[in-house]
């Protein structure tokens, strides 16, 4: 029997320490199977120590795992697991570089301004690591994201509490009316296969190539536009004055680690104006101590020592003076003052809007309680999309996630598609003057006016990816029947050519076959609301960034969590990538496991993905074994359900761990009980029987060990040793599964 690899990725956080238990169990119920899995480090440091192989000793060093499970992405027999990574941003980063030099990793700090040759080397290696490094090198091929049935017949079942609405609330999302990344696109398809040259040439005529030999292809989009931070900072002052005189919390929400060249500069700017009193004041002092708005508040008051005890005090003085002054911030944890403000990694967009709206569209302020806020999401593109879900909740009341319909999405992502595959050609600009892109024949596609500060960035979509993911969409729509609801602008440059595309496809792809619909964002989403209200389903067919979006926002409102999420990314060449949920919730998770031994983390996407995983290995290799694997998991993961057998919410119920054991008590029954393999029927009629059999003693174990404080022996890069004992504490359960290994 020829075997088939599945590649488990090694990642961070939450998901990282349920792999140490429910690894073990794949492991075991694979083995002899033809199915072996094997696991890759993609993890943060990993990736990090990747970068500095010269630097490490023979037994520290990592391979550029990254880049080999790149190139597997290519190949027909690729059959990957992908568990949710951290997308760092710097203060994330430098935490991590921070902890594996305590562990005495030779790397080197992360130089905050490059004042050397090596520093730009430095600088150039860790801009690897930052931000969306992994997706874009992971994801050839595009999204199909949908609910599990098993699962949404679950929520309904079992509705999760959405608050309450009514037409006098006065949240609201803003976004700005001009000078945003929406208004000033530019786009073109290429007529040639052709090399690009971005170059920027300031007002007093000097000529600078941001960047030269961008290989695009004949039919690929390509858009150029600017940020114009003046515009930029009036609207943050405006939304500070408006939602001061409403008595609105004030909220900013961007995506800083995906979008790790654009967002923390609009988030700088958003602190900056938030406390412009202070910056005005103390500025030269916050620049001498390295105060980098960019990176929050937090690392303000981090550095405010350098300044000495009675500048430090002036300077808290006045932030103080700023706030009482100022709207109130939305918290991100008000118990340790932490606001929306503090770091650009704490308020996500995806994540932090979908519970805005869940919350009747409030926060939590200084206070511990909750208050509506005006929600600054500045950029055009998608800001008014989030208002009309408001707009849809003030007139319609809150969502019954037991009656409501799905929102699926088929999402546009293949060979880094659109704006999270930018991050090599966007610029923060040096001075005042033009942009211009150009061809290999010198002939100019477009150009852009910019001024000192202003964020430019040019992305691109193939014709490959877009004629697939029209495909897939249409496919999606046969299966289910449901229409597809294309989230395309024509008034927006690069969607009006999106748009010529999918309608040339459409009949290719057997669009008469289907309802579809194409509706710029605002109308699509309201469109699919007023469906799922009704119960009737919609698929969502989105570009890149809404499909990030989406796949959070009705999942939380449809499931509670967009943890349990099957996330199929059919690859372009023939193989298979299954992401798991989002990890959104993982420093949380974490954070509650080193204290208590207690982690809620539910595994759900994972098991669903390595169903999704046997089953597309049954298909492409006619291996009969991952067949029945994949559908005994599938009964496992519905008697899981019907079982309630996720993670509970407090110490001393069920945890992530004993929803492992129930699991692989489901999965082995349903592997005693089936008729198709023999061999799998005996082998897993012991097992089942055994892990029955010991069930009282597994659960005295498991529940057992919590209680009390975790020592993993590191957060970004725990002790293997450490994070194995703490996640299989049960000796009974151990030995049973180990056994089979």
């Amino acid at each position: 029997m020829a075997t088939q690899k599945i590649i488990w990725t090694q990642i961070d956080e939450a998901p990282a320490l349920a792999s140490y238990s429910f690894l073990p169990i794949v492991e075991a119920f694979t083995r002899g199977t033809g199915v072996d899995v094997e696991t890759s480090d993609i993890s943060l440091s990993g990736r990090i120590l990747a970068q500095f192989p010269d630097r490490l000793g023979s037994d520290q060093r990592i391979e550029d795992n990254l880049a080999k499970l790149g190139e597997l992405t290519q190949s027909p027999e690729a059959a990957i697991i992908k568990l949710p990574n951290i997308s760092a941003s710097v203060p994330q980063l430098k935490a991590a570089i921070a902890e594996l030099q305590q562990k005495g990793y030779d790397i080197p700090d992360y130089p905050e301004k490059a004042t050397s040759e090596e520093d730009e080397k430095v600088r150039a290696a860790y801009a690897k690591v930052l931000g969306s490094a992994v997706n874009p090198v992971l994801r050839e091929g595009n999204s199909d994201r949908r609910a599990p049935q098993s699962v949404k017949a679950f929520a309904q079942k079992n509705p999760h509490r959405l608050g309450e609405w009514s037409s006098d609330n006065k949240a609201r999302v803003e976004s700005m009316a001009g000078g945003d990344f929406y208004g000033n696109e530019k786009s073109v398809v290429a007529r040639e296969d052709s090399d690009l040259t971005i170059t920027f040439t300031g007002t007093d005529g000097t000529s600078t190539v941001l960047k030269d030999g961008i290989s695009v292809l004949e039919g690929e989009i390509v858009d150029g536009t600017v940020m114009n931070v003046s515009a930029l900072q009036s609207f943050y002052r405006d939304q500070i004055e408006a939602a001061k005189a409403d008595d609105l919390l004030l909220s900013l929400h961007l995506k800083a680690t995906m979008m790790k060249v654009s967002d923390p500069v609009l988030f700088g700017h958003g602190v900056v104006a938030y406390f412009s009193d202070v910056f005005e004041k103390y500025g030269a002092d916050l620049e001498s101590a390295g105060v980098d708005p960019n990176l929050g508040l937090g690392d303000l008051y981090s550095k405010l020592d350098k300044l000495g005890p009675e500048k430090k005090a002036e300077i808290e003085a006045a932030i103080q003076r700023q706030y009482e002054s100022r709207p109130r911030l939305a918290m991100v944890d008000s118990d340790k003052g932490i606001t929306n403000l503090h770091a650009p990694n704490d308020i996500i967009i995806d994540a932090s809007m979908p519970v805005v709206v869940r919350d009747s569209g409030e926060m939590w302020n200084a206070d511990g309680d909750r208050q509506q806020t005006l929600a600054m999401v500045p950029d055009r593109s998608y800001g008014p999309m989030y208002q009309a879900v408001f707009e849809d909740c003030r007139k319609n009341g809150r969502l019954d996630p037991a009656t409501i319909g799905s929102v699926p999405n088929v999402g546009l992502m293949a060979q880094k598609a659109e704006e999270y595959g930018s991050h090599p050609t966007t610029f923060v600009m040096t001075g005042n003057g033009t942009v211009t892109v150009t061809d290999q024949h010198g002939a100019k596609l477009f150009d852009h006016e910019v001024h000192e500060g202003d964020i430019w960035r040019m992305s691109r979509v193939r014709d490959i990816p877009v004629r697939n993911w029209v495909e897939l969409a249409v496919t999606r729509a046969k299966a289910t029947g449901a229409p597809a609801v294309f989230f395309l602008d024509e008034n927006r440059a690069h969607d009006s050519h999106v748009i010529d595309k999918v309608k040339a496809y459409l009949p290719e792809a057997g669009g008469d076959e289907i309802e579809y619909v194409i509706k710029r964002p605002v109308d699509a989403i309201t469109y699919c609301l007023e469906r799922i209200r009704r119960g009737e389903d919609a698929i969502s067919v989105t570009g890149n960034v809404l499909r990030d979006y989406l796949t959070d926002l009705f999942p939380i409102l449809e499931l509670g969590t967009s943890a349990k999420m099957l996330s199929v990314v059919p690859l372009l060449n023939g193989g298979g990538l299954f992401e798991t949920g989002a990890g959104g919730s993982a420093p949380k998770h974490v954070q509650q496991f080193t204290a208590e031994n207690y982690l809620r983390w539910d595994s759900l996407g994972e098991f669903s993905a390595l169903g999704a995983c046997f089953e597309h290995i049954a298909q492409t290799t006619g291996n009969d074994k991952a067949k029945v694997l994949g559908e005994t998991l599938d009964a496992a993961i519905g008697r899981f359900l019907d079982e309630n057998k996720s993670p509970a919410r407090k110490l001393g119920q069920i945890d992530n761990r004993g929803s492992h054991y129930y699991l692989a008590l489901y999965w082995a029954q349903a592997l005693a009980a089936q008729d198709e393999d023999a061999a799998l029927k005996e082998r897993f009629s012991t097992v089942a029987s055994q892990l029955a059999d010991n069930e009282e003693q597994i659960n005295a174990e498991l529940i057992g060990a919590q209680g009390h404080p975790v020592d993993l022996g590191g957060y970004f890069r725990p002790d293997p040793e450490k994070a194995s004992a703490a996640m299989r504490p049960s000796a009974t359960m151990n030995g049973i599964i180990d056994a089979l290994r």
